[in-house]
Formats: C-alpha cells, structure tokens, sequence
C-alpha cells in the first residue's frame, strides 16, 4: 500500500473524531444525573406525584440505557459504528424534545425511556469510534480522554441542572441537548463507512434476550423503589422482586448458548472482563446514589437553592475530571488495577465519613468542599480503571461490545441504587439519618469495587508480524516489528 506523508491531516481528522465521540459520550451520560436538581421543581409541576414516582424520571432512562447497551454494542460491530452512531444521536436528540414539552409524567417517562434507547447506541459507537479511528499510539490517552468526558457528566450533571433549572426550569434539561444532538449529526459525515469483507455475516442482537434483561431489570428495581409504600409483604411487591432477577437469570441463560445473544457472556471467560465488569456493578450502586442524594441533602436539610446545590457540586466535577485523564496515561499492565483500587478505597473512605458526621447546618468551606474534591478524585480514577480494564482485555474486533458489556454492568446498579435511594429516603427529606444510610449503603458498594479492583490485570498480547512488501507479505517470514503498538 502506497505511503504518503498524509499525517498531519490524518491526526487533525482523529483529534476531530474524537471530540466528536467524547462529545457524544458527555451528552449522554450527562442526561443519568442533570435531572437530579430538577426533583423539587418536578414536584411543584406534578403535585400528585410522590417522590418515589418522580425518581422514575432517573430511573428509567437508565433501565432502557441498561438493556440496550451490550445490544448497541453487537449492532456497532454488525452495522458499522457510523450508522448506529447516527441513529443513535437522532433518536436522542428527538426524544429530547419530547422531554421538553411533555405536559404530564406518563409522556415524560415515555419520552425518557425513547430517550434511553438513543443514549445506549450513541455510547458503545461512540467507543469505536476512539478505538478503531484513532492511531494506535495513542489509543490509550484516547480512552483517558473519552473516560473523562464522561466522568465530568456524571459529576457536573448536579450542577448544570441546578443552574438550568434555577434560571429557566426543569424542561430547560432537555431543550440544551438539541443544538449539540443537531451539531453531532453534522460531525457524523466524517466517520468513515465500515467496510465488511465479501461473505462477513452480520447477526443482529436476541430481541427476547434484550426485552427479558429490560424487563427483569425494570421490575426488580420498580420492587425496590415502591416496597416500602405497596408494603413488603403484599403481592405485587413480591412479585417484582422475585420474577425481575429470574427475567435476569433466563436472559443470561439464553445469551449462553444464542448465537447472537442479548449479552456477550462469553466475554465473561475472561477474568479482567468479567472482575471489571462486576466493578462497574457496585460502582454504579455507589455513583448513582452518590450523586442524587448530596442534592437532595443540601437542598432539603442545608436549604441550599438549586443553584446553589449546583455550583456545590462542581468542585467535585473538575477533580473527577482531572483524574480521569491522568488515569488514562497509565500503563495498561497495572493502571486499570491501581485506578480502580485505589479510586474505590478514596470513595469508600470519603462515604463513610459522611455517613456518620453529616452536620445539620451548612458547612461547606470546612466539611463539604474537601469531602467532595476526593469522592471526584475517586469517581475519575474508578471510572477510567474500569473502561481502560474491559476495553484492554479483549481483541480489537470485540471492542463495541464488551464496552456496551461493562456500561450495562454500570447502569443496571446505577438503576438499582436509584430504586434503594427511593425507598430509604422518602417522605419529607429531612431527616438526616436517611440521609447517612444512603452514603453508608454506597460507602460498602465502594469497598466491593476496591476488592474486585484488585484482581484487575492487563495482558497484552504480542504485536502482529508486520510485511513491509508485497513480497515478504506473499513469502517471507519476518520476525515481529519492535515498534508495533500493543
């Protein structure tokens, strides 16, 4: 293949690829936590809503964002980043609209529920786009960067909703992601088409596979959050907590053995996929809940405005950020190990602290800001650690899905800790002792993701012979290039 010295405008098109993929991934995780400011205005809008009805806003863009994700992922690798990418933006960006101008909760929760579906294409493309657009020297700091980018929408979603919702209100959340959903499908002419070699069979994700794992999901954490209000004992109590993990179980089992399956299970064969996969699961427990409780925390017993509560929790937002992209330019061989770890005993440090020192006045300077600084520090490290680790540890051509995979893995806890938050913090909102179970109940998640951390270990594989003619390509051995990237 012919060479020309075409470097310059080829690092200039991944720089762009990559704001654009990172972009994506910002918007779309941002939209799991920048409606958590909205909480009190929503209540004011649907007075006969209870607050365990209106966290459903939360958790059913997550819920949908679970199931689709490995899904988006398999149909990444099927139809080609670029048209999953597309649609995916589309379908976000018009569900955003929605959001906007729903006039009661049944059309809002409809609407974030589409919006998830456009959410969970948008993430696993928006990977392979970092993954297989950008030079492999510098694949790592990409994945740093992409990490980061979400990481800043996980923790800076609490401020910009607070600001949004105090200047403009609620529907204001959904209208800003219009202009970048329109901006990214203008970016999206520059992703190269996919091109699949003659006889390649495409498969197409189990649909039951998928609608069991969104279901299971859905009523097992639809038991969790109305527990406590339809009683534990009664029936339909019961019934979501009992039938949602056998829904789960099934899907699981079909995945074994369907050919295109619902979930890559198989990747589970893997030891580093499957310990950060299980990461990700108790750190989107601890991040979900982390993030809506010190809203509702500062808000309900400080008294803080909602743009207070945001600006509150900025801080917390650029260390996450920061740390996120240092973590990326760590070796791979013990990095992912060493973030996740270590980013996880921070956070569990700082969760246990607040779980039994939450003062009952305002107490930012002294109490909030350092305690927030390090949980940033620690939600940056865990969530580079544990994208880096699934990334890292399968072949390039799994890439998509085992991203999808380990997102899945994230969303599916942070549903769940939603539904916790729902049942244990209820009522008024003012207790403080609820409050401190909450960071209590996330401080142990924290811990867990430190054990499972530490088995995380990277193996890279040995670079491929590279041919530097045709004819040492059609006959000649040659030995392995010493500057091939791993």
């Amino acid at each position: 293949m012919a060479t020309s010295d075409v470097g310059a405008p080829q690092r200039r098109s991944a720089t762009s690829l990559l704001l654009l993929a990172c972009g994506a991934s910002f918007l779309a995780v941002l939209d799991v936590t920048v409606v958590n400011l909205a909480m009190p205005d929503l209540r004011e809008d649907f007075t006969d809503s209870v607050f365990q009805s209106l966290s459903w806003v939360i958790t059913i863009y997550a819920i949908v964002f679970a199931a689709l994700l490995a899904p988006a992922g398999r149909l990444a690798d099927a139809l080609g980043r670029r048209t999953i990418f597309l649609a995916g933006i589309s379908v976000f960006t018009a569900a955003s609209l929605l959001c906007a101008v729903a006039p009661n909760l049944d059309i809002l929760l409809v609407a974030r529920a589409i919006q998830g579906i456009g959410a969970a294409a948008m993430i696993p493309a928006s990977l392979a786009i970092v993954l297989m657009d950008t030079p492999p020297e510098r694949r790592r700091a990409a994945i740093g960067q992409w990490s980061a980018a979400a990481a800043l929408a996980a923790a800076v979603g609490p401020a910009v909703g607070g600001v949004l919702v105090d200047s403009f209100g609620w529907r204001s959340l959904f209208l800003i992601n219009i202009p970048f959903g329109l901006l990214f499908l203008y970016g999206a002419a520059a992703i190269p088409r996919t091109t699949t070699a003659p006889g390649t069979e495409r498969k197409l994700p189990d649909v039951l596979g998928t609608i069991m794992l969104g279901a299971g999901v859905g009523l097992f954490c639809l038991g969790i959050s109305k527990g406590s209000e339809w009683g534990w004992t009664e029936a339909s109590s019961l019934l979501c907590v009992i039938v949602g993990p056998i829904l789960i179980a099934l899907c699981l089992l079909r995945s074994a053995k369907h050919p295109a399956p619902a979930l890559e299970v198989s990747l589970w064969r893997n030891r580093t996929f499957a310990l950060a996969n299980a990461a990700a699961f108790f750190y989107g427990i601890a991040l979900f809940s982390w993030l809506l409780v010190g809203v509702l925390y500062v808000t309900q017993v400080w008294g803080y405005s909602e743009l207070e509560a945001g600006l509150a929790m900025t801080p917390g937002a650029f260390a996450a950020t920061i740390v996120a992209m240092r973590v990326g330019k760590l070796p791979p061989t013990y990095g992912p190990r060493l973030a996740t770890a270590g980013g996880a005993v921070i956070l569990a440090g700082t969760g246990f602290l607040l779980a039994f020192t939450l003062p009952d006045r305002s107490m930012f300077l002294a109490y909030w800001l350092p305690l927030g600084v390090l949980a940033g520090i620690g939600m940056g490290a865990i969530t580079t650690g544990t994208s880096t680790a699934a990334a890292l540890s399968v072949s390039p051509l799994r890439f998509a899905g085992a991203t999808g995979l380990n997102q899945t893995a994230r969303q599916i806890g942070g549903a769940i800790g939603i539904a916790i938050l729902a049942t244990v913090v209820s009522g008024a909102l003012k207790d403080i002792a609820d409050f401190e179970r909450i960071y209590l109940i996330a401080a142990c998640a924290a811990t867990l993701v430190a054990l499972l951390g530490l088995g995380l270990t990277i193996k890279l594989p040995p670079p491929p012979p590279a041919a530097t003619s045709p004819e040492q390509a059609a006959g000649e051995q040659k030995t392995p290039s010493t500057d091939a990237a791993s």
